[in-house]
């Protein structure tokens, strides 16, 4: 048992170092030099960061020690300490990088800067919570109001980033860099999808039909996939129809539509994301 514990500890550690370097080189290299901000505590150290002669790092500290000491009790303490560690390395990183990469413009483009700095970003943070950690920042205070409230974490997320944003028009007086900072915040909400859900192609798929034993004989003849048959009650009690649930990679589903046209015309599919598998060799 210590041995896997030591295991899963060593690959936190691991995760947590590399979402640090990655927010970090992000921050040094794609907004510091375009002056422009992106969410959470780094777009929040930027901005101080220009309106003081405090390092980013320093801001970094600045901003999350009070969010720490005032979210611990909501924390258990290894998750606790970590974020400390994890705060400390991204401001250490930060002000490091910034002494040691001296790059003038990494990338002249400024749209191209912002959508690859937010996607860096957003690896750094799902890597980190990959960790069983946070980055601290907004994270903190919405695990304490979601705590204490119905309000759900990502409304706080999504609302302090906006403040983020609306501030940067201040300090920056550009409004074009405040768009760019949206574009760069969803640019990171996705390349934290992609870590902490991968990449699937795969497609959920519910097909309605009252050909249930036709439909599925071709599909499994034609596609050689599996279903799952669900029998339900219509609401008008009059047409019952039985659900097939299956799961489909996406070049497949062109073939897929036309098996149910030429099998069931009245059968009703609903195609959804699949954003995560589990089990059957996934």
């Amino acid at each position: 048992m210590s041995t896997i514990f030591n295991k899963n500890e060593l690959k936190n550690i691991f995760y947590i170092l590399l979402g640090t370097i990655c927010i970090s080189i992000s921050v040094v290299l794609f907004f510091i030099p375009h002056n422009f901000t992106t969410g959470g505590t780094p777009g929040a150290a930027i901005l101080l960061h220009k309106l003081s002669d405090f390092s980013v790092g320093t801001m970094v500290i600045a901003i999350n020690i009070p969010l720490l000491i005032w979210g611990m009790k909501y924390f258990g303490k290894l998750f606790a300490l970590k974020t400390v560690i994890t705060v400390a390395l991204i401001s250490i990183f930060i002000d490091l990088f910034s002494y040691t990469l001296n790059f003038d413009l990494l990338i002249s483009n400024i749209l191209v800067a912002a959508i690859f700095g937010g996607v860096i970003i957003g690896f750094g943070v799902g890597f980190i919570i990959k960790g069983n950690s946070s980055a601290g920042g907004s994270t903190i205070i919405a695990k304490i109001i979601a705590s204490n409230s119905h309000i759900k974490p990502a409304q706080v997320i999504l609302i302090s980033d906006i403040i983020i944003v609306v501030s940067s028009i201040y300090v920056f007086k550009d409004f074009e860099k405040a768009v760019l900072s949206i574009m760069s915040i969803y640019a990171t909400a996705k390349a934290i999808d992609i870590v902490l859900t991968g990449t699937l192609t795969t497609k959920v798929i519910h097909i309605t039909t009252s050909k249930p034993q036709e439909l599925g004989a071709q599909i499994t003849k034609r596609l050689g996939h599996e279903g799952t048959l669900i029998q339900g009650d219509a609401l008008n009690k009059q047409d019952d129809k039985t659900l097939i649930f299956m799961v489909i990679d996406v070049k497949k589903l062109g073939e897929l539509r036309e098996i149910i046209e030429q099998t069931d015309k009245d059968a009703f599919m609903i195609v959804m994301e699949a954003s995560e598998m589990l089990g059957r060799g996934h």
